[in-house]
């Protein structure tokens, strides 16, 4: 059997948000099975429970964020992202600002955070999200589409025009049959042109943006003195951040997903477009080895057995 997967303890971190520049503390704590990943702003009275859930989510020019009664929990992504990655389906997410600490501009010191906590399989079968049918999102030259396919597989390309950028890879597929979440895609770090981060600066965004959690660009080259993590980082992190904009329908999907020029706002539509066509999805479990795709048994290989 394909199991859920929650922490075996609570760990907490400190950091930065990335756009309103405070101090920010993140406790991540176990979950029982079918709960899901949840947010609280602790930080309210009472506090508030935001539920992973596309239909929630907000602020996606800059960010991926959950909003409920005006109340908010952004840059979630690269949390989502480490979950997906690491197979955690059941999560309660304590924050006590409106935004997850940025960090590096990674998924790396999450997945660092997770597995310090230590990952346990619960006696609950995981429950997959499986399309059926090929769904597609078009916003001018911008797309994004998902596909059926009996594992997850990603494919992406960027256009910025900048030498920085053009000079590396701007297309890259992972497939998790044969990639690691872990090796290939977490250290991938958020990406921006100074010009813009000075422009968000004076206009009281990204006021936590630094060479220390984000590749930054002038108009030439990259100013950061260690140089780039991968050479193909740049499209990496669109699909780091993809995958994690894709985790908030709640499930891991059994799907090939490609995109051109998209962003959390795309990732969002096309969620919302396969939910949306009942027909296009099914929700499925793999209780029996025989039965499970090669690539899910791949991905999700057992951790430790259950006594």
């Amino acid at each position: 059997m394909i199991r859920q997967r929650t922490l075996k303890s609570v760990v907490t971190a400190t950091g930065v948000g990335l756009h309103g520049g405070r101090k920010v503390t993140l406790t991540l704590r176990p979950a029982a099975p079918d709960t899901g990943i949840v947010f609280h702003r602790v930080d309210l009275d009472p506090p508030l429970t935001l539920p992973a859930d596309p239909y929630a989510v907000c602020d996606t020019r800059m960010c991926s964020g959950l909003e409920q009664g005006g109340h908010k929990v952004g840059t979630v992504e690269h949390l989502m992202s480490a979950l997906a990655g690491l197979g955690i389906d059941n999560l309660h997410v304590d924050v006590d600002a409106p935004e997850i600490p940025i960090l590096d501009g990674s998924s790396a010191p999450f997945v660092f955070l997770l597995q310090s906590a230590g990952i346990e399989e619960q006696r609950a079968a995981k429950k997959f999200l499986r399309v059926k049918k090929a769904v597609e999102y078009v916003e001018g030259d911008k797309w994004v589409r998902l596909e059926p396919y009996d594992g997850f597989r990603l494919a992406f390309s960027i256009v910025f025009n900048h030498p920085a950028i053009d000079s590396t890879s701007t297309r890259v597929e992972v497939d998790f049959a044969r990639d690691s979440y872990i090796r290939d895609v977490a250290r991938a770090r958020t990406f921006g042109f100074m010009q813009d981060v000075e422009f968000m600066q004076a206009n009281g965004l990204a006021l936590g943006g630094s060479l220390e959690n984000a590749i930054v660009m002038d108009e030439y080259r990259v100013l950061n003195a260690e140089g780039l993590r991968y050479a193909d980082e740049f499209v990496k992190h669109k699909v780091l951040d993809a995958i994690g904009d894709l985790y908030l329908c709640g499930h891991p999907l059994l799907a090939s997903y490609s995109a051109h020029k998209a962003g959390h706002a795309l990732n969002n539509q096309i969620l919302r477009v396969l939910l949306e066509e009942k027909e296009a999805w099914e929700l499925v479990s793999f209780d029996q080895e025989a039965a499970t795709p090669p690539a899910v048994s791949h991905q999700f290989a057992p951790l430790v057995a259950l006594a």
